[in-house]
């Protein structure tokens, strides 16, 4: 009980349960300065969470993300990843990865489309070696936006003194 279901036939020998107890206890991990939380809240009820953690001096990694199955398809999932891409950017990584496994394929084409793309494994992923091969590793290059780009873009100009 508690197994997840990777693939068709495939069974992932880890346990949800000891995972998620796991993340509880280690709940800092998605705190600042070195990580994030966010919460997607409908009305009063959760919809949905992403998270943030810090494996490299320049590079975070994008944890959790997860949206309840009767909030799918208003675009909560898109909100959470565009907010957390933001305040990782904020924070001044210059890299967002993320682990996903392969029968995911509705998160990839996300992940897809706002400009990650698939890479090598990485060491800092938390999937056991034994099971890489039923992920996919991704990764986003966050661009540090400038002042002057931002605001030339909507029109306005900027004088320096």
């Amino acid at each position: 009980m508690g197994k997840q279901q990777a693939q068709p036939g495939v069974r992932v020998g880890f346990d949800v349960v000891f995972v998620l107890q796991h993340d509880m206890d280690e709940i800092n991990k998605f705190m600042p300065p070195g990580g994030r939380l966010l919460l997607a809240v409908d009305e009063t009820i959760g919809a949905g969470c992403a998270c943030m953690r810090t494996i490299g001096p320049n590079t975070a990694e994008l944890k959790r993300m997860y949206v309840c199955p009767d909030q799918r398809r208003k675009g909560i999932g898109r909100a959470l990843v565009q907010a957390l891409i933001a305040e990782t950017r904020e924070a001044g990584y210059t890299k967002l990865r993320l682990d996903s496994a392969r029968f995911m394929i509705e998160a990839h084409t996300l992940y897809r489309s706002m400009g990650f793309q698939e890479i090598d494994q990485y060491p800092e992923s938390e999937i056991p070696a034994d099971f890489r091969k039923y992920w996919i590793f991704m990764e986003l290059m966050l661009q540090v936006l400038s002042l002057t780009a931002g605001l030339r873009s909507s029109g306005l100009s900027v004088i320096f003194h």
